[in-house]
Parts: structure tokens; sequence; C-alpha cells
């Protein structure tokens, strides 16, 4: 059976959402209060409808609760932002993700229960980042303020050595969790597999033993 995904606002991250949904093939209900942005982003969604995310009635009677996972991004209302995913998960939405403004926005949606916190702006500025500061960092994910996921791009110095003779785990307290080749990925890689220059190395592990690995392990 499919997830179902209810998008609540439809600005530049809401808006975005649903059409990203739809170029996969998801499907998806877009819901603002803004009747222009449902005219907007109707051809996107598989529902779209003009609601508040506050007014629970509304919330009921579209079904809401039935949903698998719930995204709210509504600009700078703050306020509405916070009811909105109270609503959701008083109503028993498993997943409700939601867009912070800043960080006294991110430690009120922790407190109501909001399974995930987004900040697009900065996640995305420290992706750039990364990769424009680095010749070998292709991609970077922050799981925590701690603890991150890259890839890195194999050198000739680990050309046909294999995760074995690398060692990593052991070195650099890191992990290598995947290897991309072309378009195959591995997942979970085995001791004996051997790495080729120009591997896609899909790395977790803390930031600081990152850093190590990528200026002098790979």
């Amino acid at each position: 059976m499919k997830k179902q995904f209810v998008v609540f606002g439809l600005g530049r991250f809401g808006g975005s959402l649903v059409k990203e949904f739809h170029s996969i093939g998801v499907e998806v209900m877009a819901i603002d209060k803004d009747e222009s942005k449902i005219d907007e982003y109707a051809a996107f969604a598989t529902h779209a409808v003009v609601a508040n995310g506050i007014d629970e009635m509304s919330l009921k009677s579209l079904g809401v609760r039935n949903f698998d996972v719930a995204f709210v991004s509504l600009g700078d209302d703050i306020e509405a932002s916070i009811l909105t995913c109270l609503l959701l998960k008083e109503m028993g939405v498993p997943q409700v993700w939601a867009k912070a403004q800043n960080m006294y926005h991110h430690k009120v949606l922790e407190k109501v229960g909001v399974d995930r916190v987004i900040h697009p702006e900065r996640d995305m500025a420290q992706r750039i980042a990364h990769h424009i500061a680095s010749e070998k960092i292709i991609d970077y994910i922050q799981l925590s303020e701690e603890y991150s996921i890259v890839e890195i791009v194999a050198s000739r110095k680990i050309d046909k050595k294999s995760l074995m003779d690398l060692d990593i785990r052991a070195k650099y307290r890191c992990n290598i969790i995947g290897i991309q080749r072309g378009k195959d990925i591995n997942v979970a890689p085995l001791a004996e597999e051997q790495i080729r220059q120009g591997d896609t190395l899909i790395v977790i592990g803390h930031n600081k033993d990152i850093a190590k690995l990528e200026a002098q392990g790979v």
C-alpha cells in the first residue's frame, strides 16, 4: 500500500515539495488557505484544497488523520505552524515534518512532538559549502550537530584496494555504508569489496573523523 502525503502551505518550499512528489508519481494532497496558491498547484496535487491548518473540523473532514506523513510549511506564520503541528499530532498522524523559521521555532516544534524539523535554506547552504570547499566531497547530509553522511569520490590512492585493506573503521572510526559505481549502488559492501578510482563512497561518521578521512585516507 502506497504511503499518503499531505502538504500544508504552498510557499516556495511547500510548493516545490508538491511538484517533486508529482514528478516521481507520488500522490499528495495540497492544502493552503490562499485560493490563488491552490489554483497554482492544483495540477501537481492529487487533491488541492483551500483550508486553514488550525481549523480542526476542516482537518477531520478532509481525513487528514489517515495520511502517513504531513509536511507543514506555513511561511512566516510561526503560530499557525505550531498549532497545525499540534493538531496533527493530537489527531494521530504518524509522521509530522515541519519547516522551521529559526531555532526558537525549531525548539517549540520539537516540544509539540514534530518528528522532523527542516531548515531548507540552512541545510542547502551546508551542503553547498561542504561541496565547494572540498575536491572530494560531492554531497553532504547532516544527521545531527556531530554526525553526517557524505559522498566522497575515491582517488587513485585507494584504487583496487579492498575495504579490508583500508580498514577505515579502525583507522578513522567511519563506516562505508555504500559504494556507487556508475549507476550501480552496492549497499552494505563486504570487506572483500574492491574500490576503484572514481567510485562514490557513502560514508557515515563523526564530522571530525570524516574530515580526517577526507584529508588522509581516500
